[in-house]
């Protein structure tokens, strides 16, 4: 999937996009900045802190981004930042398991955790009040964490257990991590965030210790408070709280190591009994923001929206409405990774048309886009859509917190991330058709189909 603020919003976007239209296009020589108020400052001991002021209610979102992620986990020992994630949550030498969350739900508030590749994150929204007393729970946490064999066992055995039913239970799923696991050849973005259950069987509280003690100090961390604050108001807090805390250690620089030059398209296929409508999906390999040219990274970004953004896209047009072969089908670009990403496409036939009929349209309207190129028309209307997801979530704290707490934690800096949108309005018809060409070459890809089979076949 795109970034959030990259890609086109559901629904009421869409509609946005269209009375916002003419306003936006007469202000695209001045790309409005992203979170333009927003600002950065570093804590004694190395903490990152980043307030996004936005006063239209009185609430916070308060996100404190570790960078790990399931990438980083030692050889032999995936799942450990996922299964850290959950310990979290049991207690520290301060609070008891349980007390974190229940005080949040008291207040009124929500919170939660996740990790991906490259980040770990926990994070709450409650009213601008409390959140001294996130922080205070934050911070203990960070440098207090207990972790014990009670704790330990029962949650391996529910993490093994959202393995089985999310994932060995879902034939899309599965296909999924084949799909990966066949596109990443060197990078430790072939294993999946959960892990592999017969390594994650293993993990034990030495593993999470070490784990813990190697990457969560707060020179490791940024902190991002977006809503109803000041600057001074939250450097004030995190002083108080976050800054009380010492630098335990300096992490070693994180590697995410560098693709080979893929030399053969792949394809996979998995039936399964479950499977009640087949589809077709694919995977190329591209570069991310990170880890290529932010130029390239852009046009990627607005030929996603091109090809498979919506109802008024190429795929949709030409496969669902005018060809009728497609029940579905769209598109999604992997911007956020420190490594590179992936640029996806997919889809479910209709009709009497196969999984390989329908991703033999896919590589048609692909190389007509190639060869005859793409509209004015159709560039300004995905760059509007950019501007109007944009703008739009300028009005929800979480998104800005979560946007730019990706990018920081991934390698970019807080101005990068505010002149994203220049970067993608900059971007020319031809430099959207020469990604095109040079990345969505099928040597680059994994072609994976889902289909049903009779119970006594499955593979």
């Amino acid at each position: 999937m795109s970034h959030p603020l990259l890609r086109r919003a559901a629904a009421g976007f869409a509609v946005a996009a269209v009375v916002l239209a003419a306003g936006i296009a007469s202000a695209a020589a001045e790309s409005p900045k992203f979170a333009a108020a927003a600002t950065s400052f570093p804590l004694d001991n190395g903490l990152q802190v980043v307030v996004i002021p936005s006063h239209r209610a009185p609430v916070v979102t308060h996100m404190v981004w570790y960078r790990v992620g399931a990438a980083d986990d030692p050889l032999g020992k995936s799942g450990i930042a996922h299964f850290l994630e959950h310990l979290m949550f049991k207690g520290t030498t301060t609070h008891p398991e349980g007390e974190f969350s229940s005080r949040v739900e008291a207040v009124g508030g929500d919170d939660n955790a996740f990790t991906t590749d490259d980040v770990t994150v926990y994070h709450q929204t409650v009213a601008k009040q409390h959140l001294a007393l996130m922080m205070q729970f934050e911070a203990d946490r960070m440098a207090n964490l207990t972790i014990t064999d009670a704790a330990l066992l029962p949650e391996r055995q529910v993490i093994l257990e959202e393995r089985a039913q999310r994932i060995d239970n879902n034939p899309g799923t599965r296909l999924g991590e084949a799909m990966s696991a066949a596109l990443y050849q060197n990078s430790h973005y072939s294993i999946p965030t959960i892990g592999w259950a017969h390594e994650m069987a293993t993990l034990d509280r030495a593993d999470a210790l070490a784990f813990y003690n190697r990457w969560y100090t707060p020179n490791n961390a940024i902190v991002v408070v977006a809503g109803d604050v000041t600057e001074d108001e939250v450097r004030k807090l995190a002083e108080e709280t976050y800054g009380k805390l010492p630098r335990r250690f300096d992490p070693a620089p994180r590697v995410r190591l560098q693709e080979p030059p893929p030399q053969a398209a792949r394809v996979l296929t998995l039936a399964d009994p479950r499977v009640t409508q087949p589809s077709v999906h694919r995977i190329y390999l591209t570069p991310s923001r990170v880890s290529g040219d932010p130029a390239e990274a852009a046009a990627l970004d607005l030929l996603s929206d091109i090809l498979g953004g919506g109802s008024s896209s190429r795929l949709y047009r030409q496969l669902v409405v005018e060809q009728g072969i497609a029940a579905a089908a769209g598109t999604g670009y992997d911007t956020a990774r420190m490594g590179d990403g992936t640029f996806s496409i997919g889809g479910s036939p209709r009709g009497d048309a196969t999984p390989e009929q329908l991703a033999a349209a896919f590589d048609k309207v692909i190389a007509d886009l190639i060869e005859n190129g793409i509209s004015d028309d159709e560039l300004a209307r995905a760059k509007e859509r950019v501007r109007a997801s944009s703008i739009y979530s300028e009005d929800n704290p979480t998104v800005l917190a979560r946007v730019v707490g990706q990018a920081l934690a991934t390698g970019l800096t807080l101005e990068q991330a505010q002149h994203w949108p220049s970067v993608l309005d900059a971007v020319t018809r031809d430099e959207v058709v020469a990604v095109a060409r040079k990345y969505l070459d099928l040597r680059r890809s994994v072609t994976g189909y889902l289909v049903n089979a009779p119970a006594e076949g499955r593979s």
